[in-house]
């Protein structure tokens, strides 16, 4: 069968051919040049012609990891990504991954196999309603059973993905294997379906970008937060902002990288005192979500609220604003820099709050070399981040460094503790653990240039472990630093605080270094805060590796003590719904 397949590198469109090709040819097209994914038969005649394009397939040891790549894919480089699976359990291991990327707003293809058509509703090899189970957490999902429409409806799933029809992320799309082999004719082989297409990039309005750049005239205490839907811009159009409007800044994390760390309005430690404070809170391609306090009038307590967005999901949830502007981040940005040419900001504010930060900032960096170990003598998690400072500028530029982060309760510490990097990924809004390892192997192999750092806590870890051994078969040149404290600690910690007794929350004394070191990867265990720092510089000159240090159970991060793991019943954080419950006396039950 494989020869009677075209290479779709070469064949023209002169003659009838095969559906898997016209895939191929359709995301060479693209500009796809890796997917991810785990071979199977239903998949065989897309993953043979990729192969035969030239396309790299990053094979992995779990169709989930093959999603979490494509999503941190997408992520570093604004592409659409590919995620290519087989049919039944290939499939339905996707889920989790899937549902992370469309929390997360991220357009990525999934390719999935199914039955041949001949063999339906007839009990056929790896039958389940794939479509149906991934509806939900898809922008598009459907089975292609006519080989004369696959261009188009590739084209369709496409510009949905990248948001084309509504709100980016991913979709999903299957083919029967039978309808792979038959052939198309030169007549239905539509260009216009073949070719990449620009998203369509909406403007501003100009009375809303006037509405806008009134309302920060107004304002004492401005505050901009940006969000993933931020990526769109370099930056340069959001500093421009910050500066002709005096704003302080938050990223929360999902668009580090946008503002440099030393900028006056970049204020990330004053956090509690921005959401408090603020009168007027623009939020930039940012959805008011849990992380945010649901945008909540007991979280932001005077603040009137403007939305800038190219996807209404980022303008609409939770907190209506004044002014909601449906446009390209980037040039309502610059539209309402200008618009306030002749501004003299008043600063006071968002001066105060930078020298807080600085302080908070300053103390906090200092803490991390020196946090002394647990109860149990185990190591703080700080020190590792204290490590990896005190290899700033000698093994490593931690300026140019993808940093990644993982973990329930690690992900706590790693968020104050990362100090610098070029680009940051954690977990997500999702909380999704088991993240870092496939994450920091797409990151490697899109950006072969920069050290990938992930930092782990080891239950995350343990999700996607035996990717480890991906990572030495493609080469990826990862350092993977597991935080060992042997539990689920967030919710071990909420089991002794809340609930008085601990069960099914402690984890085996696994030796992390050992098992990569079985993948052929590099590995070291650390127990002294003495051996962690080399340890850390060998890895990075022998990565592909892990580094597996024995942490304390002893060490409650920022997140836990703040009832994270409790789960309160109005906002994410106690002291967002003891203020939310105050809200509510007077509200009737």
């Amino acid at each position: 069968m494989a020869d009677q397949l075209a290479n779709p590198a070469t064949e023209s469109a002169s003659g009838p051919v095969p559906v898997a090709t016209l895939v191929a040819r359709f995301l060479v097209e693209h500009g796809v040049d890796r997917v991810f994914g785990l071979q199977g038969g239903h998949i065989q005649p897309i993953w043979d012609q990729l192969a035969r394009a030239g396309v790299r397939i990053v094979d992995v040891r779990d169709e989930g990891s093959a999603v979490h790549m494509a999503h941190a894919h997408t992520e570093l480089t604004g592409e659409v990504a590919v995620a290519m699976v087989t049919a039944g359990p290939g499939v339905t291991n996707t889920v989790t991954g899937v549902a992370n990327a469309s929390v997360s707003r991220i357009p990525i293809m999934v390719i999935g196999g199914c039955p041949p058509i001949p063999q339906s509703n007839m009990g056929p090899l790896q039958d389940i309603p794939h479509t149906a189970i991934l509806a939900p957490v898809t922008r598009l999902a459907r089975t292609l059973r006519s080989a004369d429409q696959v261009l188009r409806e590739f084209d369709e799933a496409w510009a949905r993905a990248t948001g084309d029809r509504g709100e980016p992320g991913p979709v999903y799309l299957e083919i029967p294997t039978d309808v792979l082999r038959r052939d198309v004719p030169p007549a239905l082989q539509t260009p216009e379906h073949l070719r990449a297409k620009p998203r369509r990039r909406p403007q501003p309005h100009p009375d809303d970008v006037a509405a806008v750049a009134d309302l920060i005239r107004a304002a004492a205490k401005p505050a901009i937060i940006s969000g993933r839907g931020a990526r769109t811009t370099d930056g340069t159009d959001l500093v421009r902002l910050l500066d002709a409007s005096g704003a302080a800044y938050l990223d929360t994390q999902e668009s580090r990288g946008l503002v440099p760390d030393d900028h006056p309005a970049a204020v990330g430690s004053a956090r509690s005192a921005v959401m408090r404070d603020t009168d007027l809170l623009v939020t930039v391609g940012r959805q008011l979500d849990y992380q945010l306090g649901m945008g909540s009038p007991a979280v932001f307590r005077h603040a009137k609220v403007v939305r800038i967005a190219d996807t209404a999901s980022e303008l609409i949830d939770n907190r209506r604003g004044e002014v909601e502007i449906l446009a390209e981040p980037a040039a309502a940005l610059g539209a309402i820099a200008d618009a306030l040419a002749g501004h003299t900001p008043d600063t006071t504010w968002r001066d105060e709050l930078k020298a807080k930060h600085t302080d908070r900032a300053k103390s906090y960096r200092e803490e991390l070399h020196t946090t002394e170990d647990g109860a149990d003598g185990h190591l703080h998690p700080n020190r590792i981040f204290g490590a990896l400072d005190a290899l700033d500028g000698d093994a490593v530029d931690l300026g140019e460094t993808v940093m990644i982060a993982d973990g329930g309760d690690l992900l706590s510490f790693a968020r104050l503790g990362i100090t610098r990097c070029a680009r940051y990924l954690d977990a997500g809004a999702f909380g999704c653990l088991g993240v870092a390892t496939p994450f920091a192997i797409a990151a490697s192999l899109a950006r072969p240039e920069r050290p990938v750092i992930a930092v782990t806590g080891d239950g995350a870890f343990g999700i996607t472990a035996t990717e480890i051994d991906t990572a030495v078969r493609h080469g990826a040149r990862i350092v993977v630093i597991v935080s060992n404290n042997r539990a689920w600690n967030i919710e071990r910690y909420d089991q002794a605080e809340n609930y008085g007794l601990v069960a099914g929350t402690l984890l085996a004394d696994s030796d992390y270094a050992a098992m990569a070191r079985a993948f052929g990867a590099h590995g070291e265990r650390v127990e002294t805060a003495d051996d962690l720092v080399p340890a850390i510089r060998r890895a990075l000159e022998n990565a592909p590796a892990v580094v597996d240090v024995v942490t304390t159970q002893d060490a409650p991060s920022p997140d836990s003590g703040k009832g994270l793991g409790f789960v309160p019943d109005y906002q994410a954080l106690t002291p967002w719904n003891d203020a939310e419950i105050e809200r509510r006396k007077d509200v009737p039950q």
